[in-house]
């Protein structure tokens, strides 16, 4: 079966992580997708070298969001690049970008401009902090806009404590699969209507609607239940522990009367199930701290390997705290990995596949492109040419 995006012609104007992330899930769904990138190149491509590591060595992050694209070089500030990439467009079924608006407005190829060109495209647009208000031109990475402005950070850790920081790409990921989302609605409607139009998505947007539960409640009732350290999460069958060899586990017990028993019998402590502390559930929020300390004693007396024969045997609910070294050994992670296309000269390797699979699609990872590849063919044939 081809994928599901087979005939979709994609350009991207895209820039770091979220808008070539959203370009690349439509890549790895099928999608001609063609990368249209400054002279310099993507500065995802060199990000290693920006930071001081060896700037030879391939990028992992970027062959992620990049595999089976084309690059073409075009100076969008020349007559002749500005052609070429209109061109493309009105061959083409979908744009997406994360470059801002203003320098998008200046190039003449911010969405009003280019939808009234090209009225059959869909425009997918990434911001930092969306179109509107003051902020609407300010540069959002994922770290500022997703993790920071959002609540994120603040909301999950308890008050004082400083937040760490978002691991690289997260919020950036999100907001490219949550902008893919959106494209592929706005074809089904361009299937209804014959038009295409604009979509978009921000980093905030995005972190918000991660928090949307936390942020819910503050709006309903004006209350938020603060983050706890886990030595007094008010919901102890829900928390981490340690084992005694030190490898840690999530008990996941959401029906905390239903489970709590089954807990008692993986652990041999039925005198717990005695304590008029731990009797009810709202016994148990209130008296978390005592809770936790004895179920902290109890599961120190094994490894996690015996506790989850346990927890299994007397279902209950649990989950391994797992390292990325374990993940990729995990049998049942497998299939989130595909086998990379390597280039010449490269070793074949692995990569982290696209999180959404199709009935008798095996979505092949195609070659990263060098930059600058197919410019040639792309000025010559736009989107006649072959991909790969």
């Amino acid at each position: 079966m081809s994928g599901p995006l087979e005939g979709i012609k994609v350009v991207e104007l895209g820039v770091w992580v979220a808008g070539p992330a959203a370009a690349g899930i439509m890549a790895d769904w099928g999608a001609d997708v063609i990368k249209v990138e400054p002279a310099a190149g993507d500065p995802q491509r060199g990000i290693f070298g920006a930071v001081g590591v060896d700037s030879t060595i391939p990028v992992p992050p970027f062959e992620v969001d990049n595999r089976g694209k084309r690059s073409a070089v075009l100076d969008l500030r020349s007559d002749d690049g500005v052609a070429v990439l209109d061109r493309l467009l009105a061959s083409a079924d979908v744009l997406v970008t994360n470059m801002r608006q203003a320098a998008l407005r200046r190039l003449g190829f911010d969405h009003e401009a280019v939808g009234a060109r090209h009225p059959h495209l869909v425009y997918g647009a990434i911001t930092g902090y969306g179109l509107d208000g003051p902020d609407a031109d300010r540069a959002g990475y994922d770290i500022g806009a997703f993790w920071a402005r959002s609540g994120f950070a603040h909301t999950s850790v308890p008050p004082g404590e400083m937040p760490p920081a978002l691991r690289s790409g997260t919020g950036d990921h999100q907001t490219g699969m949550t902008l893919a989302a959106g494209v592929m609605a706005k074809l089904v409607e361009r299937e209804r209507t014959g038009s295409g139009g604009f979509v978009s998505t921000s980093l905030l947007r995005s972190g918000m609607y991660s928090i949307a539960w936390d942020m819910g409640i503050k709006l309903r009732f004006d209350r938020r239940e603060r983050t706890r350290s886990r030595e007094r999460n008010r919901a102890p069958l829900i928390n981490v522990y340690r084992a005694g060899d030190d490898r840690l586990f999530w008990l996941i017990c959401l029906e905390a009367d239903r489970h709590w028993p089954k807990v008692l019998d993986a652990i041999e402590r039925p005198d717990l199930g005695g304590d008029e502390r731990f009797d009810t559930a709202p016994g148990r929020m209130e008296h978390c701290e005592a809770l936790i300390a004895e179920l902290d004693a109890a599961f120190a007396t094994r490894s996690a390997a015996e506790w989850g024969e346990r927890f299994d045997q007397h279902d209950v609910w649990w989950a391994p705290v797992q390292t990325i070294e374990d993940v990729i050994a995990d049998p049942q992670a497998q299939h989130g990995f595909v086998e990379m296309t390597p280039r010449d000269g490269e070793a074949p390797f692995r990569a982290v596949r696209t999180p959404v699979d199709f009935a008798g699609f095996d979505m092949p990872a195609g070659p990263v492109p060098h930059l600058g590849e197919h410019t040639a063919d792309v000025v010559a044939r736009g989107f006649g040419s072959e991909p790969g």
